[in-house]
């Protein structure tokens, strides 16, 4: 089964929930399906992991599951009528009194957003749609003037872009939801609310190399330590949605390209999500800027595209796989891609397996190679070899299943279950034999395929060989 090499993640929801959607979604091209906890209980999560095993099960294929945290929620409190008008240049106040609010103040039931916010800070709420400019700050309450006119209403969001708040991005329930996330065995947790490094470091205390890491990027303050954050994370994911409301809409187009950049430069994967194929909720066709937002997520580099709304609750969620699906694979045929993949190499570390994949990959152009086939078991010489960006096939080759679901993640390789080589030529033949059922090559082909002697050794890639299939 020859699927697209940026991979597609789909989150699960009421409406994507049972085997046969979840069959259907795999099918039409899902590599990675993703878990919010910021809805369900947990008996509802168990029952989903339990239904993506089965059909990993039977379609005999790695299938990463990723569960997203719902991190801290900064929301107003209720109103007396639900909802107040407010006009442009209107004095409000926000403050701690739980009493409902009206048209002269609302409840904000967050004593650490008034300690780290100053005269002149902006407050936004609704997804930006409302505008607040702080006059005046006290310990629990601070006078405002509204920006814009608009409406207030029960338990809306808040943002302080810019402001760095004294809380961990991990909530007791976040806490619990992973504890669980962990019991079920899945692959990839996704931290939100990431302010800074020492986020990433609190999560990786808790879940000890146990599983795969993404740091979602959707606040300024992230951008600014972007470096570390990469540093200590095993991916990142650029939130554009929560980011987009942060910062100005036109910085986040640049901003993508940007992380994506950096983080392959770092050998990361990165994810790109949000609204990419927002009028699919409701509708069987994207729109044209649509259509384009996701081609240029995958010209820029992205590992994988990753849609929300539209197959959670979405009417069309098959449908929006197949047609995010036909968007990838149509620009990973066109030549312009692959004029792209040649002209933005990534210089290689001074490591003997960063040399050999280096080298792996000048053989594979010079021959016209099927594929390149890589032996890992950490999945650190896969990850290698994706940085790289070949135009040629990446097979990943390892006894690891955890590491074969992992891989599911990353930009252009088909992980691959086998057991250890025995010696060089068990090697070349279960190589050959892997790309053969794949349909990735057929006789008289040639592939390359690195490896580490001794064979079993996490961490020694230092052999390439050229093959020829028979």
């Amino acid at each position: 089964m020859k699927r697209t090499r940026t991979k597609i993640v789909a989150t699960l929801g009421p409406n994507s929930a049972s085997e046969e959607v979840i069959s259907k979604l795999f099918d039409a091209g899902v590599d990675i399906f993703r878990m919010n906890f910021s809805h369900g209980e947990h008996q509802d999560h168990k029952k989903v992991f339990d239904t993506i095993r089965k059909v990993e099960r039977d379609k005999k294929r790695p299938i990463a599951i990723l569960a997203d945290l719902q991190g801290p929620k900064l929301r107003l409190g209720v109103f007396e009528s639900d909802e107040v008008i407010l006009a442009a240049g209107q004095a409000y106040q926000f403050d701690m009194d739980p009493a409902p609010g009206n048209d002269q103040r609302a409840r904000l039931p967050h004593k650490e957003i008034f300690s780290a916010v100053s005269k002149g800070d902006i407050l936004l709420v609704n997804d930006g749609r409302m505008r607040f400019k702080i006059v005046k700050v006290q310990k629990t309450k601070m006078q405002v003037e509204a920006m814009v006119a608009g409406t207030l209403s029960n338990r809306k969001g808040v943002n302080l872009p810019g402001a760095h708040l004294p809380i961990s991005a991990l909530t007791t329930k976040d806490r619990k939801d992973l504890r669980y996330a962990l019991s079920l065995g899945v692959d990839w947790v996704a931290l939100s609310f990431v302010q800074g490094p020492e986020d990433v470091a609190e999560l990786r205390k808790l879940i000890k190399g146990k599983i795969g890491i993404i740091a979602k990027l959707e606040k300024p303050l992230a951008i600014k330590h972007l470096d570390a954050i990469l540093d200590l994370s095993d991916a990142v994911m650029v939130a554009r949605g929560d980011l987009g409301v942060e910062m100005p809409p036109e910085a986040v187009p640049v901003l993508q390209k940007e992380i994506i950049a950096k983080a392959r430069t770092k050998g990361k994967p990165v994810v790109v999500a949000t609204q990419m194929l927002e009028s699919m909720i409701d509708n069987p066709a994207p729109t044209r800027a649509e259509a384009s937002d996701v081609a240029t997520a995958v010209y820029d580099g992205a590992d994988a595209v990753m849609l929300s709304g539209e197959t959670a609750v979405g009417s069309y969620p098959v449908q929006a796989v197949a047609m995010m699906e036909k968007i990838v694979r149509r620009v990973e045929r066109s030549d312009s891609w692959r004029t792209m993949l040649a002209t933005t190499p990534r210089k290689p570390e001074s490591t003997t397996a960063d040399a050999i994949m280096a080298a792996a990959h000048l053989a594979a152009d010079t021959i016209n190679a099927a594929a390149i086939v890589t032996y890992t078991s950490s999945g650190s010489t896969a990850l290698r070899a994706a940085r790289e960006r070949p135009i040629e096939r990446i097979i990943g080759m390892t006894p690891n299943r955890t590491t074969a679901r992992q891989l599911a993640m990353v930009w252009g390789i088909t992980a691959c279950m086998t057991e250890d080589a025995k010696d060089m030529d068990d090697m070349v033949d279960k190589a050959i034999a892997m790309v053969k059922s794949e349909g990735i090559a057929k006789a008289g082909d040639r592939i390359v395929v690195t490896a580490g002697i001794p064979f079993g050794s996490p961490g020694k890639t230092n052999l390439v060989r050229i093959a020829r299939v028979n």
